[in-house]
């Protein structure tokens, strides 16, 4: 998961990730990574267009964002 969060910080490279909130609720965010700071990490969120912090534990999964494939048309 490093090389993946480093990655996004150094490429500006959006992630998708799934992150289990303090409430217990889960959530699908798309965000790039700014800071990996231990235990936290510090992203901006695409959605809510904001810096939000996660906590690393707290995350289920974390891919690089899925792009719609090219369809060719003959």
């Amino acid at each position: 998961m490093d090389g993946l969060l480093n990655r996004s910080i150094e490429e500006h490279m959006p992630l998708e990730m799934i992150y289990l909130a303090e409430n217990q609720e889960l959530s699908q965010r798309k965000l790039i990574v700014k800071e990996v700071n231990g235990d936290y990490i510090r992203a901006y969120c695409l959605a809510r267009k904001q810096m939000r912090t996660f906590k690393r534990e707290n995350i289920l999964s974390i891919l690089p964002e899925s792009r719609p494939k090219h369809r060719y048309l003959h």
